[in-house]
């Protein structure tokens, strides 16, 4: 474990943290599993976000046998929970390495010991690069690979090289919709770019994004992605003729369509045998009742999840918003205590799971979330339906990425439901 990551299970949590009961002796991050809290016994403060420990070491497993299964290997995109707790953990259970977007992601991951990174972004010009080559300087056992899809981005990043005094790992991004070289022209002008600074930049490989190219019709869908993978495997081979002996990676996948990703890119770097299909998907991990719980489903219709026996749908969501009904001021309307400074929204609103009353796990059936202020959700209540002030409703999200983003701590629940961890995050 690093210096940093003790240090940080040492670090105090107080009632200045959601979740933790108000008046409360303040108590380090690793002793908070000693408390006995049970969110869905109103022992916490409410709202509070946790974590199914189980239903997150379960999809763990089943992505890790995935990408085994497979040969392609796990590069866990940090952004989702940009905890440093959950990527080091990641990596010590087998992953390749981890995921940023940005330098305060990478600083992070840094100093938490996490030091094979790939930087899937582009990161804006010469003073951009000047500080990733300080970050780089201050931590001398990094081993980054950069985007860069101009060559403007080449430019930055030998910026950055320059600082760091030593060559830089460049990853040309192929893509549509997003960022990334849109055509064989923009391809070789990255790569002329990069040749001409041998002593600062080398070639390191291909990546993309397919999830940018998605559409709402799955056909077309299936057609953009089989159409940038092929880019992306003509881009690969222009790498390769310029860097005939140095081991270079292939990079893609979200979570939502990384089987299109490994029917496209692992035959590639199968038969070049000297390169590695990395995977990028982070929410994968976390799952959801929404977003990722439609994708996952179509992964299965479309039967991409070869994986022994499994299928997609053992997946499991592992994240619960837990909050308590303030008030019942109309009889088809009860008022609970979270909203949009609490939950994710932009891709469906939370789902209503259980209701818990004095110890009892009760049906939310036909309680339906339909809108949010800042901190107030507005729940439809069936007329059949006793939903009663104080209640605690345990709900289900969509989309992990921008939910965890707005909470400083998240606690992790074991089986019996109650807390025995806690991960802080650092969103910036």
């Amino acid at each position: 474990m690093s210096l940093f990551l003790d240090a940080l299970l040492d670090s105090p949590l107080d009632d200045s943290i959601r979740g933790v009961p108000p008046g409360a002796a303040p108590l380090r991050l690793r002793d908070v599993g000693a408390q006995g809290w049970r969110p869905a016994a109103g022992d916490m403060a409410l709202p509070v976000l946790t974590l199914d420990e189980d239903a997150f070491a379960a999809n763990r497993d089943l992505i890790f046998a995935y990408a085994r299964r497979h040969g392609v290997a796990l590069a866990p995109h940090a952004k989702t929970p940009m905890a440093p707790q959950i990527a080091s953990a990641l990596v010590e259970a087998g992953a390749w390495g981890a995921t940023v977007a940005n330098l305060q992601q990478a600083a992070v991951l840094l100093r938490a010991g996490v030091t094979r990174l790939i930087l899937a972004n582009e990161i804006g010009g010469r003073a951009s690069g000047e500080r990733l080559g300080a970050l780089l300087a201050a931590h001398p056992a990094a081993d980054l690979r950069a985007f860069a899809d101009s060559p403007a981005a080449v430019e930055t990043l030998a910026a950055a090289a320059r600082a760091a005094g030593r060559r830089l790992p460049v990853l040309v991004e192929v893509g549509a919709g997003r960022a990334g070289a849109r055509d064989r022209a923009a391809v070789d002008a990255i790569l002329a770019a990069v040749v001409r600074h041998p002593g600062l930049l080398v070639l390191d490989g291909i990546a993309t994004y397919e999830g940018a190219v998605a559409t709402a019709d799955p056909a077309e869908t299936a057609a953009n992605i089989a159409a940038l993978m092929r880019r992306t495997a003509e881009a690969f081979a222009l790498v390769r003729a310029l860097a005939p002996e140095r081991p270079l990676l292939l990079t893609a996948g979200g979570s939502a369509f990384f089987d299109m990703v490994v029917a496209g890119l692992a035959p590639v770097a199968e038969a070049d045998g000297n390169a590695t299909l990395v995977l990028r998907s982070g929410a994968i991990f976390f799952h959801d009742h929404g977003v990722y719980e439609r994708a996952l489903g179509a992964l299965d219709a479309r039967q991409g999840f070869a994986c022994g026996g499994a299928t997609a749908a053992d997946f499991r969501p592992a994240l619960r918003l837990w909050a308590e009904v303030l008030t019942r001021p109309e009889p088809e309307l009860a008022i609970c205590g979270f909203g949009m400074r609490d939950a994710s929204f932009d891709q469906g609103l939370p789902r209503p799971l259980r209701v818990h009353r004095d110890g009892t796990a009760l049906s939310a059936e036909g309680l339906r979330v339909t809108r949010l202020n800042d901190q107030h959700a507005f729940v439809a209540v069936p007329a059949r339906h006793d939903l009663a002030v104080g209640d605690i409703v345990e709900f289900g999200i969509s989309h992990p990425c921008t939910c965890i983003d707005r909470w400083r701590v998240l606690f992790g629940l074991g089986a019996d439901g109650r807390v025995r961890s806690a991960y802080r995050t650092f969103f910036g």
